[in-house]
């Protein structure tokens, strides 16, 4: 017998049974904080004694083992197995060898990152569809969970986080100033002077100022809000919902009895498109005033380019371009609520949901004015 390695809470005792076996007879607490030395001895008695003889490794006066002293115990059953060795382990407490089972039948499973497997092109569109209609099926419903949380708010103002919604309504409406007017300026500066050369050209370059007015106040001021929107509070929307997903907070709403949608999207949802209408304002004053740089440096006074801009603009464009902010707010917190409660878990789960928030967002933004275009023109407005 040789003299055992000790480590402050475990030790190693090395022997030679009747039939040439190698005995490692373990000790104590095996943890990983103290086993590096008892490891190291291992490994040492099995590579200076012939494999084929068989281990015995006695574990029964082992008191506590985590998996870094199981992991000892595979390190050496695969040491003996590779050389074609016996290994059998005496002793082990029941309730190890549950986990040592269950480690040692994981020992010879698939890597984790494998190739993917080869789709044909029939078989990728297949595929795109079934999830595009699951993901749809998904938002269908959870628009009618929204409509019924809306619902209850509705009757229940007093019940709604009031403090949620005016803190959301600072991130949404006053945090985003500052990059909407100076988007909505340059998009008015490009307009105008894209608008000049071929207005120039037949001598109604005045007519610039009625443009600018009739695409910022219709068409550009809530797309273009809308998209800043999309990119800047939707993925705020799905990166909190997502990082709270991934954390068990909305699970732990649930548990608590509280509904999630109820919650926390009612407060989000409600003040952006509160704040939507009034962002679009910003953005088509500030549009306006681009444009009016660019008339300015053409030549007319500040009184005509404000006339042609009163001359140009009706009401019904006014109403009908805060109508399309309004329902471009509503769908871009929806989405962003959605796919952050989508959320999967994983490191990269909260980027792909960002990611997607923003996609769909967009999409969906585009799609809607479009449809807004074709309803407008058949009804003359």
């Amino acid at each position: 017998m040789l003299a055992p390695t000790a480590t402050p809470q475990g030790s190693l005792e090395v022997a030679c049974g009747d039939q040439g076996e190698l005995i490692l007879s373990f000790r104590g607490v095996l943890k990983a904080t103290t086993i590096h030395e008892i490891w190291l001895q291992a490994r040492h008695e099995l590579g200076r004694r012939s494999l084929s003889q068989g281990v015995v490794v006695n574990a029964a006066e082992v008191v506590y083992c985590d998996s870094a002293g199981l992991g000892l115990f595979l390190d050496l059953a695969e040491v003996q197995r590779k050389s074609g060795g016996a290994f059998r382990i005496d002793g082990l407490a029941p309730r190890f060898q549950g986990l040592f089972h269950q480690l040692e039948g994981r020992r010879g499973s698939q890597p984790l990152v494998q190739r993917a497997p080869y789709r044909s092109l029939p078989g990728l569109v297949g595929t795109s569809v079934v999830h595009l209609w699951q993901d749809g099926v998904a938002l269908v419903a959870f628009i009618g969970e929204l409509s019924s949380a809306m619902t209850w708010a509705l009757f229940h103002p007093r019940k709604l986080r009031w403090r949620d919604v005016w803190l959301t309504c600072e991130h949404v409406g006053a945090n985003a100033l500052p990059i909407v007017g100076l988007i909505s300026f340059l998009i008015g500066l490009i307009i105008a002077f894209q608008a000049a050369i071929p207005l120039g050209q037949f001598g109604a370059q005045n007519f610039v100022a009625d443009l600018v007015a009739v695409s910022l106040v219709r068409e550009l001021g809530p797309l273009m809000t809308a998209i800043i929107l999309a990119g800047r509070s939707g993925a705020a929307f799905a990166a909190e919902l997502g990082t709270m997903k991934v954390n068990e907070e909305v699970d732990a709403l649930s548990t608590m009895g509280l509904p999630p949608v109820r919650f926390l999207v009612v407060a989000r949802v409600s003040a952006a498109v509160a704040m939507m209408p009034f962002l679009t304002m910003f953005s088509m004053v500030f549009g306006l005033i681009g444009g009016g740089v660019v008339y300015l440096s053409l030549g007319f006074s500040y009184v005509l380019y404000c006339h042609q801009v009163v001359a140009a603009l009706e009401l019904n464009d006014l109403l009908g371009g805060l109508f399309k902010a309004a329902t471009f707010g509503l769908l871009v917190a929806t989405v962003g609520c959605f796919r952050g409660l989508q959320t999967e878990l994983g490191a990269s789960a909260v980027g792909r949901s960002t990611t997607r928030a923003v996609v769909t967002g967009i999409t969906l933004i585009v799609v809607t004015d479009g449809l807004f275009s074709v309803i407008f023109f058949l009804l003359g407005i």
